[in-house]
């Protein structure tokens, strides 16, 4: 049988997601750009995933859109809601999962999986931007330091200190009076962790989380949120190198079986 290549887009309120996976089974290529829906953000992402790979665009025999934006990608064949993409690519990289906590650029969900990779249940917050990867953008910009240094600047804290406010204003005016008094950064940014991780640790307990857990989205990449996660939930909560990426696994794998659906195979 020749390379059966899919492909999958997700395409978030402030980033653009690929994934080329071959046969179903194995990730051959992944782009992140940072720049979502409605923007040339998407296409950006399928060129840079196909040049990387050395894919040629004809090979792909099927694509699959999800996320905020999915609609607005015509050059998908088919596009497949969010929540069942993420459930279907957690199981992928964690078989064992039963609990999906995601955490997106302006919104958080908590997915429960049975172990066919199947959503049984969610929750989601995209209310408020307290809580998502927003809020670090805030709070970086605000403290002046760039998100690829939060969590080694975080992890260096030796001061407990709380920031109450629930509201993203009200934090980042709680973050600025904290500066205010000379109150160390490494403080206040294990503070703002605490704080993403009360937010969505709560989201968590009231949809019934338990182990085997996992964080997708690109806020998993910094272990401080990591850390402080478990922490106020008390369990184990395991991350993959493809977390960012999770929701476009799941649409390159519904690609997949589509595929094979249509062609009665």
């Amino acid at each position: 049988m020749n390379e059966i290549i899919t492909l999958g887009v997700d395409i978030g309120s402030t980033a653009s997601k690929c994934v080329l996976m071959k046969n179903g089974n194995e990730i051959i290529g992944e782009e992140v750009v940072f720049i979502g829906a409605g923007t040339e953000g998407p296409m950006t992402a399928f060129n840079n995933v196909c040049k990387k790979a050395n894919i040629n665009k004809d090979d792909i025999v099927f694509i699959v859109a999800t996320g905020y934006g999915r609609n607005t990608f015509e050059t998908a064949d088919d596009q497949i809601s969010e929540l069942s993409c993420h459930a279907k690519g957690g199981t992928f990289l964690f078989p064992n999962v039963k609990t999906i906590i995601d955490i997106g650029g302006q919104d958080a969900k908590v997915l429960k999986v049975d172990p066919n990779g199947k959503m049984t249940s969610f929750l989601m917050n995209d209310k408020c931007a307290a809580g998502t990867g927003r809020f670090l953008e805030v709070m970086a910009r605000v403290l002046n330091i760039p998100l690829e240094n939060f969590t080694e600047m975080a992890l260096a804290s030796t001061k407990k200190i709380e920031i109450s406010s629930t509201c993203t204003v009200f934090a980042e005016t709680e973050v600025i009076s904290y500066l205010a008094k000379a109150v160390k950064r490494e403080d206040i940014l294990a503070a703002v962790h605490r704080s993403i991780a009360s937010r969505v640790g709560n989201l968590a307990r009231r949809a019934g989380v338990e182990e085997d857990c996992i964080l997708t989205g690109g806020v998993a990449h910094d272990k401080g949120i990591v850390q402080a996660l478990e922490e106020y939930l008390g369990i184990k909560i395991q991350t993959s190198k493809y977390c960012q990426v999770n929701g476009a696994i799941g649409a390159a794998l519904y690609g997949y079986q589509i595929y094979f659906k249509e062609k009665g195979l």
